[in-house]
């Protein structure tokens, strides 16, 4: 990595970031506040947005747990916001920037793409559960996930255009040319990409399934409660899937030699994140205590999990070691 830490034309002319940066970064900054709001507020004791009888309120130290490190995920918005608009942000080592950046793309990303795709369905007469529907209390106020991922996905947009200028700035060498100009990788680097891709296998037939309507290894709450919601969400993280191994496997193997570089990395770096990162957070969440057996996730879905975290990384690691090549050639032919 330490290649890549040698920017292709400089710092940036200016030290002062420029117009369109600094508006992004205040934007970046302003979304994180409701969501930084709400968590402080409810570590603190408040119910504001909480129904009674929810859930949340079942196991107050895993709450407050749980919402401190969400606290912590969400100031580093603001901190990686500053540090791609100020010039100390540039000799911040490669891998202490890509890492928090790459976790922030693979959570955020899904977010932005669900929330508006499920409010379209809705609109469209999709199903939604209610109070009435479940036989409990809904987990949150409707409201807070507007206001949230409202937030999430301006923080979204905004820190992936502050990221692009950037990595254009610093790295914009490394990702110039086509496919066909990628030195041969390794034998190492093409077996990650081969077993990225048939680990795929499992957690996309399983979300292919449940997205047709399949039960098969969910357990009896998710089933019971599948909504358009549900079938939405499926349908989108079998693609982030295919996207990360469509984005590894033309790295790896030189598929598609016209394509820009810029491509298929952009395919696995979005692939890899939502793969690895909802993975993590869905298996973490699964060892938390459930109210009940039917909500006790199966084997079927914990191991659907792990394995998307196994992917992730494969893909994240065949790129990051790609790229590191390529810096050390000087980029593109």
């Amino acid at each position: 990595m330490t290649q890549l830490l040698v920017p292709s034309s400089g710092l940036p002319a200016a030290d002062r970031p420029g117009r369109t940066r600094r508006v992004l970064r205040a934007v970046a900054i302003v979304s994180c506040l409701p969501y930084l709001s709400l968590k402080v507020a409810w570590i603190a004791g408040s119910h504001i947005g909480i129904p009674e009888g929810s859930a949340l309120l079942d196991h107050r130290g895993v709450m407050v747990a749980a919402n401190t490190l969400t606290v912590l995920m969400d100031a580093a918005v603001i901190v990686l916001a500053l540090l791609l608009t100020r010039p100390w942000g540039h000799r911040v080592p490669a891998w202490l920037l890509a890492l928090p950046m790459w976790a922030a793309t693979g959570l955020l990303a899904p977010i932005m793409a669900g929330f508006p795709a499920q409010l379209a369905v809705r609109a469209l007469g999709g199903s939604v559960n209610s109070a009435e529907d479940t036989g409990r209390e809904p987990f949150l106020d409707e409201w807070v996930f507007g206001v949230v991922y409202g937030g999430f996905i301006l923080q979204g947009l905004s820190l992936g255009l502050l990221f692009a200028g950037y990595a254009r700035d610093r790295w914009g060498h490394v990702w110039r040319g086509r496919v066909a100009g990628l030195a041969a990788p390794g034998r190492g680097t093409r077996l990650c990409a081969l077993a990225a891709a048939v680990l795929a296998l499992y957690p996309a037939t399983l979300r292919l399934l449940w997205a047709s309507g399949s039960t098969l290894g969910l357990n009896a709450s998710r089933a019971a409660e599948r909504t358009s919601d549900f079938y939405v969400l499926q349908t989108l993280e079998a693609c982030y899937l295919a996207a990360a191994v469509a984005g590894v496997l033309a790295l790896a193997f030189r598929w598609r030699p016209a394509l820009p570089v810029r491509v298929p990395l952009a395919l696995a770096w979005l692939g890899s994140g939502a793969v690895a990162c909802w993975g993590a957070w869905l298996l973490i969440a699964s060892l938390g205590p459930a109210a009940d057996a039917a909500e006790q996730p199966t084997t079927a879905m914990v191991l659907s999990y792990a394995v998307q975290m196994i992917i992730g990384t494969l893909v994240a690691a065949v790129g990051v070691r790609l790229l590191t090549q390529r810096a050390g050639r000087g980029g593109a032919a």
